[in-house]
């Protein structure tokens, strides 16, 4: 992630609100706390602008902090990008977030295209970003970007 990514995804996980978020929060905050040598109660109080900053400067926070991070920027940062790999694959959503419960993973060839798609209309590093995290995040359903990725850029 370049460092002006890293800090938009750690604004926008401070500032998600969602119920089930609480326990990465708190967790972040004790990371911080630790590093920073400061109270867990102090770094809280901190204003979210300062907090974010000092985020995105870590490196070894836990795996359910950078996923929820990664998840909080591309639904506040990248939404369009997100949409537009969708709807390239032909995949229904609601704004970017699929409203199916599973979906069948779509075939090689046609993440292909939709990379391709993507790539004209928006940054090589977020369009790289984004199919990581899908990936990273259901490697069942998304398992053949990494081969995609290969495919497209070696101009096939």
């Amino acid at each position: 992630m370049t460092s002006e990514q890293r800090l938009a995804a750690a604004e926008a996980f401070w500032r998600e609100d969602q119920n089930d978020i609480d326990v990465q929060h708190a967790d972040a905050i004790v990371t911080l706390a630790r590093k920073m040598k400061f109270r867990p109660k102090s770094m809280q109080a901190l204003p979210i602008a300062r907090r974010a900053k000092m985020l995105a400067q870590v490196s070894d926070v836990s795996d359910a902090v950078a996923t929820r991070a990664l998840i909080s920027y591309h639904f506040t940062a990248r939404r369009d990008l997100m949409a537009a790999f969708l709807d390239a694959l032909g995949i229904a959503h609601e704004n970017g977030l699929i409203q199916e419960e599973s979906v069948a993973a779509p075939a090689r060839d046609r993440l292909v295209a939709a990379i391709k798609q993507v790539r004209t209309a928006f940054p090589p590093q977020d369009v790289d970003l984004y199919l990581h995290t899908l990936t990273t995040l259901d490697g069942d359903t998304w398992g053949e970007l990494d081969s995609a990725l290969t495919t497209e850029a070696a101009g096939a």
